[in-house]
């Protein structure tokens, strides 16, 4: 099919060389620069690549990478250097760092990060609704409030008569497509918003409605058809795996440009390079259910990576060609080992690092926009202060304990002694855990759809607590910046995902970070017996009734867990396994959660602050513990 097109576009450059058009245009070459699910995520990261250093094995070289900035600066860059160039954002800009909701107004750090680069189109994600219709008109009109004017796109979704949004109210401000010119040619934009996971986990007004996604982009695509429009891009936040499904029931569309599901897409030297594992081709190459030519990509997450595909068009606007790279964005101060701390390479092993670099094809070295860099740093300057704002009280130590019976460890910064000589934590483990695993489950049953049980690694909670606590103390506890997916887990599951955990700790080779904390279930470990034997007397708590009940095997649970152990990490390796229908990527970050736990906690007399204190015994996951000694 590609190569037939190849001979099409070959044969239409002919015709126009000689003088000919055809009656729907002339061939067109397109550039697309996209993201998606960059999640409030603005500041850079450091990466640990696997690069050559001048020796015969690849090294631990750790890089500042990704941000905002560096997304603002690769745009332009690659921008400047292509005709006919789009700039799009396929959804979830916001939700998931403090930027969000603790740098101003919800979504104002993003939409003045997004006007930067000013987008030619951006469509809805699943977290636009996270603060309701209301919240969503709110962010798109500090969208607008710049020059940029970004159409904001999404053809399934319908608005509520009362929606902020009703077209009776704000007319025009959501649309399902746009149209624009590049090369003297139109172009349609329809936007798609993935339907069932909008409504079941984000926040749209009750009476908002979200229609099947192939039904309403088949729909747009034969309306910007029928006025002439032969060139088709849709902008889905649908998922990976839905867009090809989405893609095999349309006719018409030419490019699909995908967010929701995270994936990374580009050749294996991804992984091997340390970047991430990649789950398809880039672009992924299609037919639509016509047999026509269709390219799919998408962009990672978290501002990581900027998409360039490249698409060429022959005079009947069929796609004959498309080809692109997805640039991991890196800053050059390297440094030899797994952390920004690491010694700086020196000249010659930077000499090999960037010829390393240059020879992968998609490692982009990229210096920040300093124009970007300047918005950003007023909602930096917020969170810093409020990082530096007193949340909550702790009149007790919340004792800091991965695993029953063993000793703090430095990296919690170490509980008391009291800790250890009260003997609780040696019984049920640390406090800390455990309230964290009980945040996730009441805030999940307030905000997120519901959840019977959570897990929290113990190793994932990395200090204790005690006195008047500080923003900064509490995102201590989880520093990771994990997002939370629910998961749908038979009990079979629910009992072999915590035998996985108790293995990664007693088996061969183990640590003991994986040991499972849990909200709303408790078990009786044993230590000594083989893995598969290790947990028993396995209850689940009913939300409604407060009771204790046996873990029905064949029962379906939802489970609310870090995206961390829903991937696998930890040893969780039954998590890991769950179908992608059974797994919804909620999108909130862990350490939000705990923050908005710790806002609806009973006020301290004498401070006025949340008190957090320790939960009852009953709540503790761990009922009983024997050791291996």
């Amino acid at each position: 099919m590609w190569r037939k097109g190849l001979v099409a576009v070959a044969v239409a450059t002919l015709v126009v060389a000689c003088g000919g058009s055809d009656d729907n245009g002339e061939p067109l070459d397109l550039t697309i620069l996209h993201i998606n699910d960059h999640h409030s995520t603005l500041d850079s990261k450091a990466k640990t690549l696997k690069l050559s250093a001048g020796g015969a094995a690849a090294q631990d070289v750790t890089v500042d990478a990704g941000g905002f900035a560096r997304v603002a600066a690769a745009i332009a860059e690659l921008a400047a250097v292509s005709p006919n160039v789009l700039k799009l954002h396929a959804g979830d800009a916001q939700t998931g760092t403090l930027y969000f909701n603790r740098a101003g107004a919800d979504g104002e750090a993003d939409a003045a990060m997004m006007n930067t680069v000013c987008f030619d189109a951006f469509t809805l994600g699943n977290h636009e609704f996270d603060k309701g219709d209301s919240g969503l008109k709110a962010f798109i009109d500090r969208l607008h409030a710049g020059s940029c004017q970004t159409p904001v796109l999404s053809a399934n979704v319908q608005f509520g008569a009362n929606s902020a949004l009703s077209p009776s109210r704000a007319p025009g401000l959501v649309r399902p497509s746009t149209v624009v010119e590049r090369g003297g040619q139109k172009i349609g934009i329809v936007g798609l918003t993935i339907a069932g996971k909008t409504k079941a986990s984000s926040s749209p007004d009750a009476d908002t409605t979200f229609e099947d996604e192939a039904v309403a982009a088949q729909r747009e695509i034969d309306r910007l058809r029928s006025q002439g429009i032969n060139k088709i891009i849709v902008m889905s936040h649908i998922g990976y795996q839905y867009d090809q499904e989405v893609i095999a029931r349309l006719s018409g569309v030419d490019v699909v440009v995908g967010g929701d599901s995270h994936t990374l897409l580009g050749p294996d030297a991804l992984r091997t390079t340390g970047v991430g594992t990649p789950g398809g081709a880039y672009p992924t190459r299609l037919a639509d259910k016509d047999g026509k030519n269709v390219c799919l990509v998408q962009a990672w997450e978290y501002a990581q990576v900027v998409g360039e595909l490249k698409v060429r068009f022959d005079a009947k606007g069929e796609v004959t060609a498309c080809n692109g790279t997805p640039h991991v964005l890196i800053g050059n101060d390297y440094r030899i080992g797994t952390s920004l701390a690491a010694p700086a390479a020196t000249d010659a092993q930077r000499s090999a690092i960037a010829a390393s670099v240059a020879a992968t094809g998609f490692l982009r070295v990229t210096t920040p926009q300093a124009a970007a860099v300047a918005v950003l740093q007023p909602f930096k300057d917020k969170v810093a202060v409020f990082n530096q704002t007193q949340v909550a009280v702790a009149p007790q130590e919340l004792c800091s304990r991965r695993v029953p019976g063993g000793p703090g460890s430095a990296d919690y910064g170490r509980s008391s002694a009291a800790c250890t000589a009260e003997g609780s934590v040696s019984v049920r483990g640390g406090d800390i855990q455990q309230l964290v695993a009980q945040a996730y489950l009441e805030v999940a049953n307030a905000r997120y759809g519901g959840a019977d049980i959570t897990l929290q690694s113990g190793g994932g909670v990395r200090v204790p607590l005690q006195g008047t606590v500080t923003a900064a103390q509490a995102i201590a506890v989880l520093p990771f910046g994990n997002m939370l997916f629910r998961l749908d887990v038979t009990g079979q599951e629910v009992k072999s995902m915590l035998e996985d955990g108790l293995e990664a700790v007693y088996g061969a080779g183990g640590s003991t970070g994986p040991y499972p904390y849990t909200g709303g279930m408790r078990f009786d470990v044993d230590a000594r017996a083989a893995f598969g034997a290790r947990v028993s007397g396995i209850e689940v708590r009913d939300n409604a009734t407060g009771n204790w009940v046996a873990l029905d095997l064949a029962r379906t649970y939802k489970l609310f867990v870090l995206s961390f152990n829903a991937t696998g990490g930890d040893g969780y390796k039954t998590l890991a396994a769950v179908p992608a229908a059974r797994r919804l990527d909620i999108g909130v970050l862990d350490a939000d959660v705990f923050f908005s736990y710790i806002e609806g906690l009973p006020k301290d007399g004498a401070t006025g602050l949340p008190t957090l204190g320790r939960l009852p015994h009953t709540l503790y996951s761990t009922k009983s513990f024997v050791g291996l000694n």
